[in-house]
């Protein structure tokens, strides 16, 4: 897989003149320990009650530990829960989407007191991932932030159904994160913390960059999008989702391989990079667009490509509302801009890529190919249109479906 790594790594308080600034912050505020200070922490954390994280816990987790979601020093108290669904504002004015919450049972945060410290554990196998020192716990309306944020109570939507899931009472309180799990290795060269994309795109001399979101391979239309801007910015980063995912999406480990395949033989040398991060996607629609754009900030970039339908799921929102929501939130909320592109497809009667704002013709002359049925076009091994995804990428998830079902 092609990698970068710098050896530079931004200093707290560095001005990073020519990126946008982080976002609500002059600096990137990581919470991940520092390595002298870390064995000692693993060790306390060992002596304190435990609060088990769910998968999307452990993401943010993640997130706050590399700074991407600066200014935040943990999770969000009252104030900012109910600020952050009501108006996506904190408490302190600072603009936010989504709440980045931690829950817990009655039981367990009942014997938690403002001041006291708790262990942070993967609710899977255990491991302490961080420290949160408390600074209240406070019931939460889960009916009330699913409205606001997703749009909907519909336990179908797999966002709602996660909130829904969640323990009585949320737990608040500075963090300090203790490890990064299993991403840093698993993804050597892939996974960047904002501090390390910022010192990238200087090194590069970027100072406009545009952040593709994906958590899918990406085919012909995916490829278009980017090159759009790439036409109209420095450069492209390619940023994948490495957390967890919903039944039926490909691992991040095939989609590395088909997105590298096709950056080697598709795109000008020095115009795109590929990254990961560890968020677990909520398939908020709208909202999470403007996330999206909160944390990109964070990363350096300028632009964030917003297309059809971005970060949605079933038909819980219309096509553009990811693209309707920027012109809903107050001048200045945020640095980081949408690049709005409309559909994208191949076009026969055009003879190439085209979007519905370029293409006067019709659905018939339109090659849309949607996930299901390229999964079973892959089963039966049935040809792909090479209009549709290129041949180097179709190969790559080919030999995927092929061993998923000799498996």
């Amino acid at each position: 897989m092609q990698g970068w790594r710098s050896g530079r790594v931004q200093e707290p308080g560095e001005s990073m003149s020519k990126l946008v600034p982080p976002h609500g912050s002059d600096a990137l505020k990581p919470l991940l320990a520092a390595e002298p200070d870390r064995a000692a922490a693993i060790k306390r954390a060992g002596t304190l009650p435990k609060i088990p994280l769910t998968s999307r816990e452990v993401s943010d987790l993640l997130m706050l530990g590399m700074g991407a979601y600066t200014p935040l020093d943990g999770f969000m108290g009252e104030a900012d829960w109910r600020g952050a669904c009501a108006d996506m504002r904190l408490r302190n004015g600072v603009f936010w989407p989504i709440p980045i919450t931690l829950s817990a049972s009655k039981d367990a945060a009942g014997g938690l007191r403002a001041g006291d410290e708790a262990a942070l554990v993967d609710g899977e196998n255990g491991a302490a991932l961080g420290i949160i020192t408390v600074r209240e716990t406070y019931a939460i309306d889960r009916a009330l932030e699913c409205e606001q944020v997703f749009r909907t109570t519909d336990t179908a939507h797999p966002g709602v159904a996660k909130v829904m899931a969640q323990a009585e009472v949320n737990i608040a309180g500075p963090v300090t994160v203790l490890s990064e799990g299993h991403f840093p290795q698993t993804y050597d060269g892939l996974y960047f913390r904002p501090a390390e994309t910022r010192a990238m795109f200087e090194e590069k001399g970027w100072s406009t960059i545009a952040a593709f979101q994906t958590r899918n391979p990406m085919h012909r239309s995916h490829e278009y999008l980017a090159k759009i801007a790439i036409e109209i910015c420095d450069g492209v980063l390619i940023h994948q989702v490495l957390g967890a995912l919903k039944p039926g999406d490909i691992p991040a480990d095939v989609r590395v391989r088909a997105i590298d395949a096709l950056v080697t033989n598709y795109f000008a040398e020095g115009t795109a990079i590929q990254a990961g991060y560890p968020i677990e996607m909520r398939y908020a629609g709208p909202r999470e667009a403007l996330l999206h754009a909160v944390f990109r900030q964070n990363f350096g970039c300028s632009h964030l490509i917003v297309g059809r339908d971005h970060a949605g799921v079933g038909d819980y929102y219309g096509p553009f509302d990811a693209h309707h929501i920027f012109d809903d939130i107050p001048e200045g909320s945020l640095a980081t801009q949408p690049l709005k592109i409309d559909i994208t497809f191949h076009c026969y009667a055009c003879g190439g890529m085209a979007t519905a704002r370029t293409c006067p013709h019709g659905p018939d002359d339109r090659l849309n190919i949607s996930g299901t049925r390229l999964r079973e076009m892959f089963a039966g091994h049935e040809k792909i249109p090479e209009e549709y995804s290129r041949p180097e990428v179709i190969a790559v998830l080919q030999a995927f479906y092929d061993s998923s079902q000799a498996a």
